[in-house]
């Protein structure tokens, strides 16, 4: 194993570190002798109550430091990683991949493809288990690291290896044999691809799955997101509104079969299926309590039902106010749903809602999440637009103001001369938006 060694970036004030005199710069060699891999180990071997550090200095001298502390204690160390090591990326080259859908010119951490358990833990990220070794699995049996959402796509094993273009895609199956022996909480994922893994193969899938039960809570059936920059990858075509159709039978048909037996659906629709069947999402106790929200599962039922509970408190008023609101295809008929009966209580209270056409990776691309600035620039320009325009954040990057193709909120309120509010997800959150509150 190569050395390992991890540099410190702060100390925090009044710590046990700074008390032991370790500063910024100084390199992390071990823990009671144990080489540190990443923040898990980290994590695992602080927590006892005595413990040596062994730090080397920029100088080259090491020292040793016994240290005595209670249990929850923490020493104080932050490192310039999150994870202690560099993040793992992904060999695979699955023939449903969106990153290599992507046109070029986009910010480089667009492309990183990661395969990651430990982001899986951390992040709720979905690993391939292709990256994993035993040594892996173990760590993740012994630092409890659950629930670990995995990407099944199939449980054919010679069919996987075609669809991740990886040999060794199929063998990788067996490691959820030894997370489940080891008693580990998992979730899973199927990217449907027609004429690929749907039909008979997506049968297979969900009964070979429901052997994990109950470890494995949960498996998403999502449609594969096609893009308008395939040229040269493989030919996929897009699921229509009768195999939209058919691919919701089967997931009810098992839903229904796993609710008498184990009293819960554990194989779910991403919303994208209601849309393209033009059926009703379902209600919330299909949900089995939300466990592939950020997969886009039950997003839409969510929203709806937590805005009924926020608008039946509503007692309405004379206030006036005009506004726009921005969203996909998908969520569009839900949010002119809401819109129009925040406005029965409200009646001065007009509202403009835009679905907005994602030009930039192409129509088939339906979500909020993946329209772009310029899309919403092109598409709003001249548009009524009142005195606010309201946009849901996950159109931004996480913690800043910037669009998938970096423009910037502030570049595109200029462009449309028009403020613009962001929204948090819930049903609530839209309510105070329109509304004005808490602005």
């Amino acid at each position: 194993m190569k050395k390992r060694e991890h540099t410190v970036e702060a100390v925090l004030p009044g710590s046990i570190a700074e008390e032991m005199g370790i500063e910024p710069g100084d390199k992390l060699l071990s823990i009671d002798g144990h080489a540190i891999e990443d923040i898990f180990d980290y994590q695992f071997y602080a927590e006892d109550e005595e413990i040596v550090l062994l730090i080397e200095k920029p100088d080259g001298e090491q020292w040793e430091l016994e240290i005595e502390k209670d249990a929850d204690e923490q020493l104080g160390i932050e490192f310039g990683q999150g994870l202690m090591d560099e993040y793992r990326t992904c060999y695979n080259k699955c023939i449903f991949c969106f990153i290599d859908q992507m046109p070029e010119g986009m910010r480089d951490t667009l492309y990183f493809k990661d395969d990651d358990s430990r982001l899986s833990f951390l992040q709720g990220n979905y690993v391939t288990l292709t990256n994993m070794n035993d040594h892996d699995i173990e760590r993740i049996i012994r630092y409890r690291l659950e629930p670990i959402n995995i990407s099944f796509q199939t449980t054919n094993p010679e069919l996987r290896c075609r669809m991740l273009h990886n040999r060794f895609a199929g063998e990788a199956l067996k490691k959820v044999d030894m997370l489940y022996q080891g008693g580990i909480e998992m979730n899973g994922q199927i990217v449907l691809c027609k004429g690929v893994n749907d039909g008979e193969e997506l049968e297979r899938s969900i009964r070979d799955l429901t052997a994990y039960l109950p470890l494995l809570k949960s498996v998403s059936v999502v449609p594969v997101g096609l893009t308008k920059f395939r040229n040269g990858l493989f030919p996929l075509e897009p699921f229509t509104k009768e195999d939209a159709r058919e691919v919701l039978g089967v997931i009810h048909k098992w839903q229904d079969k796993l609710y008498r037996e184990h009293g819960l659906h554990f194989i779910h629709a991403g919303d994208e299926w209601y849309l393209l069947a033009e059926e009703e999402v379902p209600e919330e106790e299909r949900y089995d309590g939300y466990l592939q929200l950020e997969n886009g599962v039950g997003m839409l039922r969510l929203l709806f039902n937590e805005f009924k509970e926020g608008y039946e408190a509503l007692s309405g008023d004379e206030r006036q106010d005009e506004m726009a609101i921005a969203t996909g295809k998908l969520a569009y008929p839900y949010i002119c749903a809401i819109t129009e009966k925040i406005t029965e209580k409200f009646p001065n209270v007009k509202v403009h809602v835009y679905c907005i056409r994602n030009d930039y990776f192409g129509e088939r691309i339906t979500v909020s999440g993946l329209i772009t600035g310029q899309d919403l620039r092109a598409q709003l320009k001249g548009k009524k637009l009142g005195r606010r325009l309201l946009l849901p954040c996950n159109m931004l990057k996480t913690d800043e103001d910037v669009f998938l193709d970096d423009l910037t909120v502030g570049e595109l309120s200029d462009a449309l001369q028009v403020p613009i509010d962001i929204v948090k997800s819930s049903g609530q959150d839209l309510i105070d938006a329109v509304l004005g509150q808490n602005m």
